[in-house]
């Protein structure tokens, strides 16, 4: 489903992103690890074109994307969230879940002045908030909503955009330990058909979901396997995991 080719982003001298190649398959559950400072986020803003890389390709489902805006990635499916919340506080996550729906059908232009009209794209947002279990707090502001949840409504305003591969960049960052399970049970709900790439430091996590792992550091791709083959990698537990995973097996 997403192909990157070669691909490599430079800063004056310092190269960040290092000849990276990398595939996600249809229905990939595929996380990205590494040091602070590993290039990660990096890659995540290349990928959608928040950044332009220096050298390489990056293809949806065959076709490049490489040259195109972060807009257009999106309206062909290339969707993520952010280390940090970007909400409405003061909208209802009904209200901004069913906004995201008129956005990606193309009918933004009369959601503000007719939303009450736009029964389908409501219908939509009511069917994305259950998706995540938003439903029970779909018309409370979101800025009452606990952090847990308002990671929740991230990933529902994502799925709102109809993602072919969704980037998800730290979802649990922020998240008591407690909520964080409820957060990958939903995040494990997902369609099987749909290609989740995701960064996130706790292990625990991140080998119970990825089905592969691919682990950067300094700006090059080191490993990619399975969890087991990369528990297993002694250049992986020099490099990173040391005793990571012990604990997540």
């Amino acid at each position: 489903m997403l192909e990157v080719r070669n691909l490599s982003r430079s800063f004056g001298a310092l190269r960040v992103t290092n000849d990276v190649s990398l595939r996600l398959e249809r229905g990939a559950r595929h996380a990205l690890i590494g040091p602070n400072g590993a290039g990660k986020t990096t890659l995540i803003n290349l990928l959608t074109g928040a950044l332009a890389p220096s050298s390489g390709q990056i293809l949806l489902d065959g076709a490049p994307v490489t040259g195109l805006g972060m807009h257009e990635r999106a309206k062909l499916g290339i969707v993520r969230t952010f280390q940090i919340n970007t909400l409405f506080p003061d909208f209802t996550p009904l209200l901004a879940v069913t906004l995201a729906v008129c956005v990606s059908t193309g009918r933004a232009h009369r959601a503000w002045t007719s939303l009450a009209r736009e029964t389908a794209a409501i219908d939509a947002a009511w069917a994305i908030l259950a998706q995540v279990r938003l439903e029970d707090c779909a018309e409370v502001p979101t800025r009452t909503l606990a952090y847990g949840k308002q990671r929740l409504l991230e990933v529902a305003l994502a799925l709102a955009a109809r993602p072919r591969v969704l980037l998800l960049d730290e979802p649990a960052a922020g998240i008591p330990q407690g909520e964080s399970g409820e957060l990958f049970a939903t995040l494990g709900r997902l369609p099987a058909d749909l290609a989740i790439l995701l960064i996130e430091h706790d292990m625990k996590l991140v080998f119970q979901f990825a089905s592969q792992i691919s682990v950067l550091v300094q700006g090059s791709l080191l490993k990619s396997g399975t969890p087991q083959h990369i528990a297993q990698d002694e250049d992986v537990r020099r490099v990173y995991l040391g005793g990571a995973h012990a604990a997540a097996a």
